[in-house]
């Protein structure tokens, strides 16, 4: 599914709405409309291309980190394909790890996550594997990098 600028900035619009803030929750719940409504794949690039054109247009374009991007919408698709949770409430009431913001370090180390390769490219966990980790979702992966 072809994504566009407009639809981050409606889903932001939306999640913003409520709270007038941007924090971690609302990050989560961004990626989790932005897999519900468009699929993982497409949710990758919406909510990557969103945040980073977000991080410079408000003058810090270095705040972007592509792993840590990727690695969240990879984590809330598979909670997200757990439950049905129809709404976010429901869906952060049952999976509360997604809204601590150290939930990467079960995963990878701080170094590797501070590497340049890290912020602008996709890097695999390094201290574990994600715990859907089979050859299909790899090979997803790989391709998706390409």
């Amino acid at each position: 599914m072809t994504t566009q600028p407009s639809d981050f900035n409606a889903l932001m619009a939306e999640v913003t709405a409520t709270s007038g803030k941007f924090g971690h929750r609302e990050h989560v719940h961004l990626t989790w409309l932005a897999v519900r409504r468009f699929g993982m794949p497409a949710a990758v690039g919406l909510v990557s291309d969103g945040i980073r054109r977000t991080a410079r247009y408000a003058g810090a374009p270095q705040k972007y980190h592509a792993t840590v991007s990727r690695a969240w919408v990879e984590l809330v698709d598979h909670h997200a394909a757990e439950h049905g949770d129809d709404d976010f409430a429901a869906f952060a009431d049952n999976h509360p790890v997604l809204l601590d913001k150290r939930l990467l370090t079960r995963f990878y180390r701080p170094t590797t996550l501070a590497g340049a390769q890290a912020r602008t490219g996709w890097v695999e966990p390094d201290l574990a594997p994600f715990p859907w980790e089979d050859t299909d979702r790899r090979q997803l992966r790989e391709e998706q990098a390409s």
